[in-house]
């Protein structure tokens, strides 16, 4: 079924598997398979997605889909375990019930663990810590305490035990993920440092358990793009993955998320032989990593593994039909999410780092709603592409799924300057703007690559104030924009951008791209001087 790679261990070590104290475990008699299967960033794309850039697959993902793959492996296999890295929330049927829909989902599929994302606060700290105790499995952060009075704000460990195997499975989230949200969202939450927070629980596992399973939630911010699983230039990596293996001894095994960074065979790291591995998240792709087992009279050895991303290839899976049943569900109690909002005469796509069609249009209608000079719409917050044809507000919610209000704040020139260095950085994706044409050049350092900066046609005057329209993240000086923390927001009555978008896209009946232009790269190389050198 799987190709067998052996893996030769010279010590038990070498693979994180210390010597273990006798317990009712593997039997001594015979080797066993254990089948490990993950998920990271679903992010509630419980529809199947357009693969418009494999010409191979028509459809990818859905929920009822990778329900029916993991039950089919299920059944295949002799023992099975069912985790998520995290970000399981945003999306319109998260947001209209608090996170409800994606739990239940988890639920039907019968999970066995998950670690907490960043996203997983999207309605506040205080609602997930409410809505986590529905789920009949582990919500693991080991991590993350209450600020004022250092208690743990949710579950370290768990140990999970199944027809004799058992997993000591910790969770954790990256203190850099914790910035992807709107800043107030997790005030009164702290995120301790990763790798200390790990090092005690894996010392207390090791001896107890045959094999350790770290879920992890950190590294760079994923590129939210469609297509970004055929990006290669624009996936983040895991190298914070790779740092926790060097620095905590004893885990065997690494399931991550936040950077959707897919590997498509697992990473082994060196010399301590953790296995890392990743999806592009969204559901398209179902982790696999299978490892043989065999008890000795003195330790559990992991003697070979297999490992790949399994395609959900929507066309060649029949739905679950108690997922779908479910999904159906929750869905008709929304029936106006599939009113027709607008037509688009093409598909309307975001990009992370450059210009896009879908990030200059909702700019635009920031700008257009507060009657102000500039837009800001940071790329990390569209989550989906509008499709060709009519445009329900099920895809309209999906595109920016979020709780952000409008923010309207004044900045001078200078600023504005230092949140376009900021997003020339490609931390948090290139920021999408309205009003403005930018020139830049990616080839020279970060915090000096603006060339050029025009606003309405006229030179950014460095001295001069400007009436800035944005959402709520970057106005608190969330995604890495700390130049919002020192500006005072204007007092005017605004709305969430949601309602806002939606209103627009109704009004317009037929949606109108607006043309490209605004954000140049040059090559600045040989240039002598360029126009804002002396910033």
């Amino acid at each position: 079924m799987f190709n067998r790679l052996l893996i030769c261990m010279v010590l038990v070590t070498t693979i994180g598997c210390a010597s273990l104290k006798p317990s009712p475990k593997v039997d001594a008699t015979k080797k066993r398979a254990v089948t490990l299967l993950f998920t990271n960033d679903f992010e509630s794309a419980f529809d199947p997605i357009p693969a418009y850039w494999n010409p191979d697959i028509e459809y990818l993902g859905g929920i009822a889909h990778i329900a029916t793959l993991v039950e089919n492996l299920r059944q295949q296999e002799d023992l099975v375990f069912l985790f998520d890295a995290g970000d399981i929330f945003t999306g319109v049927l998260s947001k209209k019930t608090e996170g409800l829909v994606p739990m239940e989902m988890m639920i039907t599929m019968g999970y066995d663990a998950m670690a907490i994302g960043n996203h997983e606060f999207e309605y506040g700290w205080q609602s997930f810590a409410r809505m986590k105790d529905r789920l009949p499995f582990p919500v693991l952060g080991a991590n993350l305490f209450y600020a004022e009075s250092g208690v743990p704000y949710a579950q370290a460990y768990s140990v999970i035990e199944k027809n004799g195997v058992r997993i000591g499975v910790i969770g954790v989230m990256g203190q850099d993920a914790g910035t992807a949200i709107i800043p107030s969202n997790v005030r009164g939450i702290e995120i301790h440092d990763p790798i200390e927070s790990i090092k005690p629980y894996v010392k207390l596992l090791r001896p107890q358990v045959d094999l350790i399973v770290v879920l992890t939630h950190q590294g760079k911010t994923a590129p939210m793009q469609t297509d970004d699983e055929a990006r290669k230039d624009i996936q983040r990596g895991i190298a914070a993955e790779i740092n926790l293996a060097n620095e905590v001894p004893g885990i065997d095994v690494i399931f991550s998320g936040h950077a959707d960074s897919g590997t498509e065979s697992p990473f082994v790291h060196q010399p301590s032989g953790t296995l890392i591995m990743q999806t592009y998240g969204q559901g398209t792709r179902l982790g696999f990593l299978q490892l043989q087992l065999e008890q000795t009279t003195k330790s559990i050895n992991i003697t070979s593994y297999e490992g790949r991303l399994l395609p959900v290839v929507s066309n060649d899976l029949a739905p679950h039909p108690i997922v779908a049943r479910k999904l159906a569900q929750f869905k008709a109690q929304y029936p106006e999410l599939q009113e027709t909002v607008c037509f688009s005469q093409e598909r309307v796509v975001r990009l992370y780092n450059e210009e896009s069609d879908l990030g200059n249009l909702y700019a635009d209608i920031l700008r257009e709603y507060s009657n102000a000079e500039i837009g800001f719409m940071p790329s990390g917050a569209l989550r989906k592409d509008l499709p060709k044809g009519d445009v329900p507000l099920m895809d309209v919610i999906d595109s920016f799924p979020f709780t952000d209000e409008v923010a309207e704040l004044d900045l001078t020139g200078k600023q504005i300057l230092r949140v376009l260095e900021q997003s020339l950085s490609l931390e948090r994706g290139m920021l999408q703007v309205s009003g403005l044409r930018v020139e830049y050049s990616l080839d020279r350092p970060v915090g000096d690559r603006v060339i050029s900066v025009l606003i309405n046609g006229a030179d950014l005057q460095l001295e001069e104030t400007y009436h800035v329209s944005t959402i709520e993240i970057m106005a608190q000086g969330g995604d890495l924009y700390s130049t919002f923390k020192e500006i005072k927001r204007r007092e005017v009555k605004t709305q969430s951008f949601s309602s806002v978008l939606e209103d627009h896209l109704r009004r317009a009946t037929t949606l109108v791209v607006p043309k490209r232009g605004r954000l140049l790269a040059i090559d600045c190389n040989e240039l002598i001087k360029c126009p804002l050198e002396e910033k």
